[in-house]
């Protein structure tokens, strides 16, 4: 039986457990904070150390926020800042994180196969039942997305970086520094509204909301999202670990 290492990493934290082959974890998650600044090699010492806290394993998937292409970075949204989500971004960093092979740099660390993904298309992994096409929107430090068609992963749409009102990004938009600002019910609002303005570019079958955030959704708005809108559990971002090593490309 193979076993897979799947670390989570978000703005505020990295969480990961090692699962088997039927998605089940073998150990708790751990977590820790998201180290700042973030330099491409603290960032694979950060991974490397929590899973030697974990037990052993054959392969590790890794998800991360921000655009990738075959496992190397092309944009990521946090790690380039100084001090963290919505601070100064670092040039430095910045430059430091544009082309890293992340999937090459990891894999060496680990000594093991290594997936590097988008973090929501390692969420939507997890939940996506593999029919029609379905959009996975993860709610958190920001916003992430990931499209399936048949259950096979699109091209990647960097979706938290484009403008949506009064000069601010999806990211910015409904994230968690908004959210905490407007509170939870005028937040709720403002993502049901998000969800109704993608609906008619996306056409979905079903869409999922998963992330951290997700859960403070108030039931009033999320019954009027419709029933083609499912909340699905954080725990996705590992669980789906194990099955990312069977999705397809669409064409």
């Amino acid at each position: 039986m193979a076993f897979t290492l799947t670390i989570d990493c978000g703005g505020g934290g990295i969480k990961g457990s090692v699962l088997d082959e039927a998605g089940t974890m073998r150990a708790q998650p751990l977590r820790v904070p998201t180290p700042y600044p973030l330099p491409p090699e603290l960032f694979v010492k950060t991974l490397t150390q929590l899973g030697a806290r974990l037990p052993a394993h054959d392969r590790v998937t890794v998800g991360m926020p921000g655009m990738l292409r075959h496992g190397v970075v092309v944009a990521t949204p946090h790690y380039i800042t100084r001090s963290g989500p919505r601070t100064r971004i670092d040039p430095e960093l910045q430059e430091a994180w544009f082309g890293f092979d992340a999937r090459t740099a990891l894999e060496d660390a680990f000594g093991r196969p290594t997936l590097v993904l988008n973090d929501a298309e390692v969420h939507g992994a997890g939940v996506v039942a593999g029919t029609g096409c379905e959009l996975v929107l993860t709610l958190g430090t920001g916003l992430g997305c990931a499209l399936f068609d048949g259950g096979a992963l699109a091209p990647h749409l960097e979706m938290s970086q484009a403008p949506v009102r009064w000069g601010m990004s999806y990211d910015t938009y409904i994230g968690e520094h908004e959210r905490r600002r407007l509170g939870d019910a005028l937040w709720s609002r403002r993502v049901r509204n998000v969800v109704e303005g993608l609906r008619p570019v996306f056409l979905w079958d079903r869409l999922y909301l998963g992330g951290g955030n997700s859960r403070l959704i108030t039931a009033t708005q999320l019954a009027r999202m419709g029933d083609d809108v499912v909340v699905v559990p954080n725990t996705a971002g590992i669980v789906g670990g194990v099955r990312a090593w069977t999705l397809g490309t669409a064409r």
